[in-house]
């Protein structure tokens, strides 16, 4: 593995930039709460995601305080942030200049990633192999950025898939051989990407209880609703991060263990946390009423894809199942179908309660593990 190292400032900017197109995407979801729109938000976010990934990556190989990957890196955070003002009409008159902007961001990865293998920091041979596959899902997407209607969603979501198959798949075998893994660098990029996210759940509150008189309601619905969202930050950090980057510094393949546990698996804590986000700014704006079930569902459906993400994450780093978190992921939905003529604070509490009582329920466990059994991630 390559020497440990933390992120670096021109990384923190990157994400920063990121905070803004992930925004993008609960906006995209919140205009159109239906399952076409959910599915049509989960492609943006998807795309996004890779693209972040991408870049975590190949700063994992580069050097950070090199000028010439840092005006590559502020060039891609300027198309990137292009790319996330398009992201709201991106299925409607914007969908080239998100296409474009987004391939462009795409291609320089690229580049620097040929320039890493110049340096020795990377094999070209596997970045070539899952380039090809980049090639087709970027030449899809901006096909796809021409027609309209299901025909756009049709060639953007082959693109999306062709792109996630490149290392996934097709490649795979290559993939050992990569580069090296930072193993700290790269924990850490993730974890702070998920808490970028929960910031984003933090603005959503503050934006739903804007124009509103700060009545009991609205108060207790947004102190629940932040109490929810520093439980989804101790479920994440307080234990198990640690855990994961430990099983990754000592994996077989760290490669493989980084992209299946980090690049792909996190995708569905990302994707939790965003639909939450915008279930909590309807649930803070409407405290004292019943929340409407699109919005509902937003609410408890985004905590339940957040734990069964956590509980696939911990599945590939340590081979443990958390079934804790399956069965409050389905509480999370028992929750959705009996709270329909509930206030939505109401809902708000009784999911905080839910995630309390999980959380309690993991201290203790840890409390009791021996220092063999944490290593595990028992």
């Amino acid at each position: 593995m390559t020497p440990e190292r933390r992120s670096s400032p021109v990384e923190l900017f990157w994400d920063l930039v990121f905070v803004f197109a992930v925004t993008q995407v609960t906006t995209l979801l919140r205009h159109d709460l239906t399952w076409a729109g959910f599915g049509r938000a989960m492609l943006i976010l998807a795309l996004v995601w890779w693209a972040w990934s991408a870049y975590v990556w190949v700063m994992n190989a580069q050097d950070p305080e090199s000028p010439p990957v840092r005006v590559a890196l502020l060039a891609a955070a300027g198309l990137i942030f292009i790319a996330g003002l398009a992201v709201p009409e991106a299925f409607r008159g914007e969908g080239t200049l998100f296409a474009v902007t987004y391939v462009c961001v795409r291609v320089a990865h690229l580049a620097l990633y040929a320039d890493a293998s110049r340096r020795g920091n990377a094999n070209w041979a596997a970045i070539a192999a899952f380039g090809v596959t980049i090639a087709i899902g970027m030449g899809l997407l901006l096909a796809g950025s021409f027609v309209h209607g299901g025909w756009r969603v049709a060639l953007w979501t082959a693109a999306a898939a062709i792109d996630y198959a490149g290392p996934a798949w097709l490649t795979r075998e290559s993939l050992r051989g990569l580069q090296e893994v930072a193993v700290e660098h790269f924990a850490e990029r993730y974890g702070l990407f998920v808490i970028i996210c929960l910031g984003e759940s933090v603005v959503a509150i503050g934006v739903g209880a804007q124009g509103r008189p700060l009545g009991a309601a609205l108060l207790a619905a947004v102190g629940l609703t932040l109490l929810i969202t520093a439980e989804l930050w101790w479920a994440y950090f307080t234990r198990f991060a640690a855990i994961a980057q430990q099983s990754l510094a000592a994996a077989r393949d760290p490669v493989l263990a980084a992209a299946d546990g980090y690049s792909y698996l996190h995708l569905l804590l990302v994707a939790g946390v965003i639909v939450f986000a915008v279930g909590a700014r309807e649930e803070v704006a409407h405290a004292a009423a019943p929340l409407a079930g699109p919005a509902r569902l937003a609410l408890c459906g985004g905590l339940g894809i957040y734990l069964l993400g956590g509980v696939a994450f911990r599945l590939r780093m340590v081979g443990t199942v958390g079934w804790m978190k399956i069965a409050a992921a389905g509480a999370c939905l028992a929750v959705y179908a009996v709270s329909a003529h509930a206030a939505a604070w109401v809902t708000a509490a009784v999911l905080a309660g839910l995630l309390a009582a999980l959380l309690a329920w993991e201290q203790w466990r840890g409390a009791l593990a021996a220092p063999a059994d944490r290593a595990l991630g028992a």
